[in-house]
């Protein structure tokens, strides 16, 4: 019998296109962005927030208000007479309030708890105090209006009768257990509630794709409502919406309470539950940005400061000399600093300052004519707003430019 010839296995020298079509794939489907690079692009998105004006915060604010409130009316709908039991009830109630943040993430807005993140860009002087606190208190007041805005529409759509006023008697008996929780169980509960949702926020932040974004949001904020955590804005909706309910004769009679039994269910109620809650939230928000910024900036920032010291320094003597040379500090002078001592040594920002300036400096202060003579090297014009660098910058500034595209 003939034996059949075998062909020998095609060699990777037989196919001279193999390697660059190996590194398409890799563009097509790259891998998702490391906890280092998270960081950075958090300290960029938080600078970029920073410097919003005041219309664009508001009013993406309230869209964000109005989304968390829509998780949260899905959540009552869906937690309506489930009958599943505890723990596949809460389970089911927190993968529908997921919605909410998945709105916030893909469509885009401002929300409050969220934004504690920014605590990192803030660590790295990249955004002043005055401007976090401006950004939290307009983003905090303008999810609370978005969230007023769909409790006023829900309740004249009759949001509450839907299944015999069984949903106006669900969304009755969440908010009175809201509001009737005492300090200290509702601060931790909302320490450990934004915890959650800022890790939330932070996988996000190494996802290249919406589908992995919504991947990350889903079980962080599955667990805070199903462990039964507390959303400062979250309860933005929930309460008002149980004080609305609790003006209806047939929701009381649908939740077999009187109105004697949810007394707490007022506006001095609500604000009894959004003070340890926002307090809470905002500890256990900005705790998680101080931990990533600890663990990957420190150093790096603290050899910025260095740098900048070197500088300042250089410029205090000038201006005792020579006080007619008294260069002012404002921020760009600061901003160009901050980026001279990073782009020395950080070569991952120096690169990506030689492959697209103008990306790589946003959110730093500067103007057009600052960011060109940093994308060209142009030392004469960097010393001449920032004095005579200090040997090692002009050494590392001159070298580079010899060496590098900018």
């Amino acid at each position: 019998m003939a034996r059949t010839k075998l062909t020998s296995v095609p060699q990777v020298a037989e196919f001279p296109n193999l390697e660059f079509i190996a590194d398409k794939l890799e563009r097509v489907v790259p891998d998702a962005y490391q906890p280092k690079q998270m960081i950075c692009r958090l300290e960029d998105i938080g600078c970029a927030k920073a410097s919003q004006n005041t219309l664009s915060m508001v009013l993406l604010g309230l869209l964000a208000g109005f989304f968390i409130g829509l998780g949260a009316m899905f959540c009552t709908l869906v937690t309506t007479d489930i009958g599943l039991g505890f723990g596949l009830g809460k389970l089911l109630g927190g993968l529908t309030f997921s919605l909410g943040l998945i709105l916030v993430v893909i469509a885009g807005a401002e929300l409050f708890t969220g934004n504690s993140l920014m605590v990192a860009p803030w660590m790295s002087a990249r955004v002043k105090g005055a401007q976090l606190l401006r950004s939290w208190a307009i983003v905090y007041f303008s999810n609370f209006a978005g969230a007023l805005i769909l409790v006023a529409i829900l309740y004249y759509a009759k949001f509450g009768a839907l299944d015999g006023y069984e949903v106006g008697a669900n969304a009755l008996m969440i908010a009175n257990s809201k509001a009737s929780l005492a300090f200290v169980p509702a601060l931790c509960r909302g320490i450990m509630c934004n915890i959650l949702v800022c890790l939330a926020v932070w996988l996000c932040l190494s996802a290249r794709s919406v589908t992995s974004k919504i991947l990350a949001i889903i079980f962080p904020i599955t667990a805070f409502v199903a462990c039964g955590f507390e959303h400062s804005i979250a309860n933005m909706y929930f309460i008002p919406m149980g004080i609305a309910m609790a003006g209806q004769a047939e929701v009381l009679q649908a939740a077999g309470v009187t109105a004697a039994q949810v007394t707490n269910l007022t506006a001095l109620g609500l604000v009894h539950n959004l003070i340890p809650v926002t307090i809470g939230n905002i500890i256990g928000g900005t705790s998680v940005g101080l931990i990533y910024w600890l663990v990957f900036l420190r150093k790096e920032r603290a050899a910025e400061v260095l740098a900048a010291g070197h500088v300042l320094g250089r410029l205090v003597t000038t201006a005792k000399a020579q006080p007619q040379k008294v260069y002012a500090l404002d921020e760009e002078t600061k901003a160009l600093i901050s980026v001279l001592a990073k782009a020395r040594d950080d070569n991952t920002f120096l690169a990506r300052l030689s492959e697209n300036p103008d990306k790589t400096l946003e959110g730093y202060n500067l103007t057009s004519e600052a960011k060109a003579a940093l994308a060209s090297g142009d030392l004469h014009w960097l010393e001449s707003r920032v004095g005579f660098l200090d040997e090692p910058l002009r050494t590392w500034l001159t070298s580079r430019l010899s060496q590098e595209k900018w």
